[in-house]
């Protein structure tokens, strides 16, 4: 089934046409491990094949440089491009996120990475990013740049270009990057709470390169 797309009122989860076979989203399959483990399905949809991890610097929300790549290794990476003025799908994604991840072990926290680049560099400025992701979760990560630099770490993600000239269209969708530096699950709006809890802990646990 090809993965869908999400339209909320300004917001848009835009796929490509060129990640079609990219981000062909699998049906949960319970498949046995080489330990002989049932393999329990995940809530996001899966990437076959996985996605990446992009190469991309940005400033953080204290204005120091943030290199993605070399700051997330090791850990469960969860990537979104949003903005601050989102009325829906941004704060809605944080919301279930941070509710997760406080209900979780500590063990389980603690390996995971939560980063938002903001795609509205002109009003997002490092302060009201940092507010803004407070009001979530202090670990949060907060990515700004100029447009460019912004458009560049999309690209560099495989993600469609955000469209801030007209109704602020972007991907509604975080990339899960998991320890192998690979994003192998995407999770698109309409993602709960439950989900992530069920999800996190196998992100954590999970073993791609063993497989």
């Amino acid at each position: 089934m090809g993965f869908q797309t999400f339209r909320y009122g300004c917001l848009v989860a835009m796929l490509w046409f060129a990640w079609t076979p990219l981000l062909a989203q699998k049906q949960p399959e319970v498949k046995e491990s080489g330990g002989g483990r049932p393999e329990a399905a995940y809530r996001g949809g899966v990437v076959t094949p996985p996605i990446p991890k992009p190469k991309f610097t940005l400033r953080d929300t204290s204005g120091n440089p943030f290199d993605f790549w070399i700051e997330t290794k090791g850990y469960v990476t969860l990537l979104f491009f949003g903005y601050t003025h989102c009325p829906d799908v941004c704060p809605t994604h944080m919301a279930f996120l941070a509710s997760a991840l406080r209900t979780l072990p500590g063990d389980v926290r603690k390996q995971v990475k939560v980063v938002f680049v903001t795609t509205d560099p002109n009003r997002d400025n490092p302060q009201l990013l940092r507010t803004w992701l407070d009001h979530f979760d202090k670990q949060f990560i907060g990515l700004l740049g100029d447009e460019k630099a912004i458009r560049a770490a999309q690209s560099a993600a495989n993600l469609p270009v955000a469209d801030n000239d007209s109704s602020y269209e972007h991907s509604a969708f975080i990339l899960a990057y998991t320890k192998d530096d690979f994003a192998h699950i995407i999770y698109p709006s309409g993602i709960a709470q439950s989900d992530w809890l069920h999800d996190l802990p196998q992100l954590v646990r999970e073993n791609w390169r063993g497989r």
